[in-house]
């Protein structure tokens, strides 16, 4: 696999993209970059949530500063990586997109020449690291495997998780397209976005502020995920998973709750299904975290950052 040029980023200065071409056609993954000076620790690289693309700037200058080489990952048809024509944010296996993950990982071991990687996963990024993670546990490429409110189930009521379930791995491997919801609704949204009550200014075309839709065939993927965690996987090497205190879930409107909550995922079932990741798994809860706890407010997300530190420290 070759990899494309290497070019400056959306971001601007000191970030820089490359393409990781992928099987499939048109596909391709894009690979985020900025460098430290020195990097004397490694490498850090960064798997997006559903909905979502690299734009942290200040989770990146955080990392270097610290002496890593930084790394994101635009999964194919999100974010940098949406094409003209592509059904954004789908596919049918979340394994698909161990292609991705494993080419950044080439980049960065064999031709940026790190011996040392933590690999960081924020919500479905979470789901799909944990379940790389075991796949690859074998293979001597990654260090530490960092989780920022993973999706390990879904936050639904007792039936759905179970009948709906059923239903939906029916619907899904029939109709894989079919929308099963418009969107997430704004909550989430409205609570980081500048244009309403949050602090970050991202590309809402890349991350709609309600998300884009929910489709059959991509929640029966997510799902068969959730069945594998639930099961119990392997991942040798330590974990540390990242949730906040406390959810608030199915608002319709915003609220001021929703500045301290994770309005997106049930924060209990991350405390559940922790232990099944792999037996060194540290789980820490951050008070009045929001969804991505790197976007909490200033005094939450340095919480949240000097966790990371610490942990990345003791191993």
């Amino acid at each position: 696999m070759h990899t494309g040029a290497v070019n400056a980023d959306v971001l601007g200065a000191g970030y820089e993209t490359r393409t990781l071409p992928l099987g499939g056609g048109d596909l391709s993954a894009t690979l985020v970059r900025r460098r430290a000076r020195p990097a004397t620790r490694g490498a850090v690289l960064y798997v997006h949530g559903f909905a979502d693309y690299f734009f942290q700037t200040h989770v990146a200058e955080h990392f270097t500063a610290r002496g890593f080489d930084f790394y994101a990952l635009d999964l194919r048809a999100y974010g940098r990586s949406l094409k003209a024509g592509q059904t954004a944010n789908f596919v049918t296996d979340l394994a698909e997109h161990f292609e991705e993950i494993d080419a950044a990982v080439r980049v960065i071991r064999e031709e940026d020449g790190h011996r040392h990687l933590v690999v960081m996963g924020h919500s479905t990024g979470g789901l799909i690291t944990t379940l790389w993670a075991h796949e690859r546990r074998a293979d001597g490429l990654f260090d530490a495997l960092v989780l920022n409110s993973p999706w390990l189930d879904l936050a639904e009521p007792w039936i759905t998780r179970t009948v709906g379930t059923a239903v939906i791995r029916a619907v899904g491997r029939i109709a894989p397209k079919l929308v099963l919801k418009k969107g997430l609704g704004p909550v989430y949204g409205q609570s980081i976005h500048s244009d309403h009550h949050g602090e970050w200014d991202f590309d809402t075309t890349w991350k709609p502020i309600e998300a884009f839709p929910v489709l059959a065939g991509w929640l029966r993927a997510v799902r068969r995920g959730h069945a594998t965690v639930h099961r119990g996987l392997d991942v040798s090497v330590p974990v540390l998973l990242l949730r906040s205190a406390r959810s608030h879930l199915h608002a319709k409107k915003w609220t001021p709750e929703a500045m301290s909550a994770d309005t997106v995922l049930d924060v209990e079932h991350m405390r559940r299904w922790a232990p099944k990741i792999g037996s060194r798994v540290t789980v820490v809860q951050v008070e009045n975290g929001l969804h991505d706890l790197f976007l909490s407010a200033e005094p939450v997300r340095d919480r949240a950052l000097a966790e990371v530190d610490e942990f990345l420290d003791s191993i």
